[in-house]
């Protein structure tokens, strides 16, 4: 006689047979043919994976491609080198992973989670919200930056202040976003408003067009107002419209070993203080917003810029600086007034002190060809005093020196040491250089004491600047991309980078990378 019975029921039937008749009676073992055979098929598939699997593959063939968009934000190109607060944290995923990084750019954000669909790449980090209306295109990440989409006006428009003033008004925003679905649910509630969807227009143009009262509304995420509000100063942030939503990176449906692997890099980075470095690299200084010292600035370099345009240019040739870093710490010093004097004595368009001066072969301060010759003179010299510091830290430490001087930054490195802390970083010398006002530090350093947040401003005024300036030239880059991007292909751009450690690469248009052995200024 032969008994069955089910996985999850005990055999009771045949151990009481057994008791009662002592015959050995047959039953089904307790793991069933059908389930051995599922194991077998289970381990079947995970020996498929270990072949076929995204992270696999990205192991064995040494590097990994993102899928971004070619903005601010995600990724640009800036004098031959790569940047981006999306791209800067891919690289660090890469070192993570330990395999290159390599760059598909995107023309618009719908193209963005097609082309990982097609394997142009194996993850998306593009600053995409997390939204139902995206989770059936690929499988997305845990959060790792927390946005509101925020209502953008003039600053004159003193009229829109909450939601309810959208009533009657007419909202502009760019197509292919989450926008218009935030817009949507307004709507839904009875608010009455016009959506106004701009196909093939990036949310930095329709920010311009507001800030040049162009249209009245738009809408952006939080991040990206707050880096072109700086660009500009007639933008008003006015209130945010929803509750906050993710930044989420993505891969295809299926890539759970991948996903796994993004989940965990941002643990890691947000714990050794990696994510907030890249973060503050782009985000820090657009929070300190000084709407008339920004405007101020934009006028003098209409004005005053252009008298020295041309020995600015060719001496920073001759010293291996970019120009606008010069002229933003020009403007900084004395905004371009040739007969600057400070009450601590110092002189001319880069305030250079008269032992400075001296030592630079300057014999007029006054004199603006002298001044700049001598200012980036010096600042050469003390840039290379950190040839050991990699950038962007070099050039923000440099800075610092420029404006306190040299012997207060050792000082403030030093209490970086003590503290057990990286004294090539700026974001620690952000911290210690103005504990030099304390007795308790300056009693004890080699220099005494220092106004320690000076230099801190002084950098934070500098980095503001030069960003306004190099906004041209990257969107120059920009549009010269896009017309490589419509020969090539209609949605996406090729690989724009290859083999970023050793810069070889069989692509023409790859960037140069020796300036990742050799740190030049940015």
């Amino acid at each position: 006689m032969l008994i069955r019975h089910r996985l999850h029921s005990p055999p009771r039937a045949s151990i009481k047979l057994r008791r009662n008749t002592g015959r050995c009676i047959q039953s089904r073992l307790p793991f069933p043919i059908e389930l051995l055979f599922l194991l077998f098929l289970g381990a079947l598939l995970l020996c498929a994976c270990g072949e076929n699997c995204a992270l696999d593959r990205i192991k064995k063939s040494g590097s990994i491609t993102m899928i971004t968009r070619n903005n601010p934000q995600c990724y640009y190109s800036y004098r031959n080198q790569d940047m981006g607060f999306e791209y800067d944290l891919a690289k660090a995923f890469a070192e993570y992973l330990g395999v290159e990084l390599k760059v598909v750019a995107c023309k618009s954000c719908s193209q963005v989670l097609p082309s990982l669909h097609k394997k142009r790449g194996h993850f998306v980090a593009a600053s995409l919200t997390r939204t139902p209306s995206r989770f059936r295109l690929g499988d997305f990440s845990e959060e790792y930056l927390a946005v509101t989409q925020q209502v953008l006006t003039h600053k004159n428009n003193r009229v829109v202040n909450t939601v309810e003033d959208l009533e009657g008004k007419t909202i502009h925003v760019p197509g292919e976003t989450s926008y218009a679905e935030r817009l949507k649910k307004l709507r839904r509630r009875r608010l009455d408003l016009t959506i106004q969807v701009h196909h093939g227009v990036s949310p930095e143009k329709l920010i311009e067009d507001v800030a040049k009262g162009r249209i009245q509304i738009t809408v952006a995420d939080s991040n990206v107002a707050l880096l072109n509000r700086r660009y500009y100063p007639d933008l008003r942030i006015a209130f945010p419209i929803g509750k906050p939503l993710s930044l989420c990176w993505a891969v295809n449906k299926g890539e759970h070993a991948l996903l796994h692997k993004i989940n965990d890099f941002f643990h890691k980075a947000k714990e050794d203080g990696t994510f907030d470095e890249i973060y503050k690299r782009y985000y820090a200084y657009p929070y300190k917003f000084d709407y008339l010292d920004v405007k101020r600035f934009q006028q003098r370099i209409k004005t005053r810029f252009p008298k020295y345009e041309h020995i600015i240019k060719k001496t920073c040739e001759k010293y291996g600086f970019d120009w606008r870093l010069v002229a933003a710490l020009i403007y900084q010093e004395s905004q371009f007034d040739p007969q600057a004097v400070s009450v601590t004595g110092v002189r001319g368009l880069m305030q250079l002190t008269l032992p400075t001066a001296e030592e630079m072969g300057v014999k007029n301060r006054l004199d603006p060809d002298q001044s700049i010759v001598g200012g980036v003179k010096y600042l050469r010299r003390i840039y290379n005093m950190y040839e050991n510091t990699p950038e962007p830290d070099r050039t923000l430490i440099a800075l610092a020196a420029y404006n306190v001087g040299n012997g207060h930054i050792q000082d403030a490195r030093t209490i970086a040491s003590e503290s057990q802390l990286n004294p090539d970083k700026w974001s620690v010398l952000e911290k210690t250089l103005p504990l030099l006002r304390h007795s308790k530090y300056y009693k004890t350093s080699k220099f005494g004491y220092c106004r320690g947040t000076e230099p801190v401003f002084h950098v934070q005024r500098i980095m503001t600047y030069f960003e306004i300036l190099k906004r041209d030239a990257i969107e120059f880059e920009f549009e010269c991309a896009m017309k490589q991007g419509k020969d090539q292909d209609s949605a996406v751009f090729a690989p724009i980078v290859q083999a970023k450690r050793t810069g070889n690469s069989p692509d023409p248009r790859a960037r140069k990378t020796a300036s990742l052995r050799h740190p030049t200024p940015l």
